[in-house]
């Protein structure tokens, strides 16, 4: 009887490694811990890091560094919103900014309530921001944004331009997406990526957003497996996972294979 294979082989060139970080602690994160009703407070609208999110920052920061990690970064892919693209700035950028620079910066000084000095975007890979990995869309204030407008005022560096709408028209009021909508978002939000040619990417995104989606591109995992790829995030926690072009989404070829035989 053959033995079964546990292992999978697979075109290189149709293979992405994600950087997934979820953002660090945000004034709703430690406020729903006493309430769960903090959640609909219009106090914790677009959230910010507090001072304990931001030491998580750091350690991320120090973490990525002396891996090695920092250095194979392509791009880095932020969710809109303070709290992750404080997370962003502050884990993947550069060091501080100083007056005379002729590049912008990252994140200006005291950006979101954070009483941190300005980010510099010398020596660190590009930011894009991009809508599809947002956390779940409606009624939470915490996960509404503000005007792109405001936004680059207070990250410059950031690469606002795939978003169309300056207001957010995505979230409302009274109506929650669901976590079948959010998955459906997340799993679309990762086939666009073969749409990008960068090969290791930072996602720096959301609680929500990670657990569903992971859930549902592991249904038919093996259980270990799924655990591991499906488990709850902490804040500023990051786990690095291989992203593979099943469908032939990507139209990339390969730049190592080579043809056996001699060209004419």
């Amino acid at each position: 009887m053959e033995s079964s294979i546990g292992s999978a082989l697979f075109p290189l060139h149709r293979c992405k490694t994600l950087h997934l970080l979820r953002h660090a602690q945000g004034t709703h994160n430690m406020a729903v811990e006493k309430d769960f009703k903090a959640y609909l407070s219009s106090y914790h609208f677009d959230a910010h890091l507090t001072p304990l999110g931001w030491q998580q920052v750091h350690n991320m920061r120090r973490h990525v560094r002396s891996s090695g990690l920092f250095k194979e970064l392509d791009l880095v892919i932020v969710s809109p919103l303070l709290r992750t693209m404080q997370t962003a700035v502050g884990v993947f950028g550069g060091d501080g900014y100083t007056d005379g620079i002729t590049s912008l910066p990252l994140m200006v000084e005291n950006a979101g309530s954070s009483n941190h000095s300005a980010i510099s975007c010398l020596n660190c890979p590009p930011f894009l921001a991009v809508e599809k990995c947002r956390e779940h869309l409606g009624v939470y204030p915490c996960d509404k944004r503000r005007s792109i407008s405001e936004y680059r005022q207070l990250f410059p560096a950031i690469d606002f331009s795939l978003i169309e709408n300056d207001d957010d028209i995505l979230w409302k009021a009274e109506v929650r997406e669901t976590n079948e909508e959010l998955a459906a978002r997340g799993v679309d939000f990762l086939n666009w990526l073969w749409s990008r040619k960068e090969k290791e990417v930072a996602i720096v995104t959301h609680g929500g957003f990670l657990r569903h989606t992971l859930k549902k591109v592991a249904t038919e995992y093996h259980p270990f497996i799924k655990d591991e790829v499906s488990t709850s995030f902490e804040n500023c926690e990051l786990r690095s996972m291989t992203l593979v072009d099943k469908c032939a989404f990507g139209s990339y070829s390969s730049s190592t294979d080579y043809p056996g035989k001699i060209p004419k």
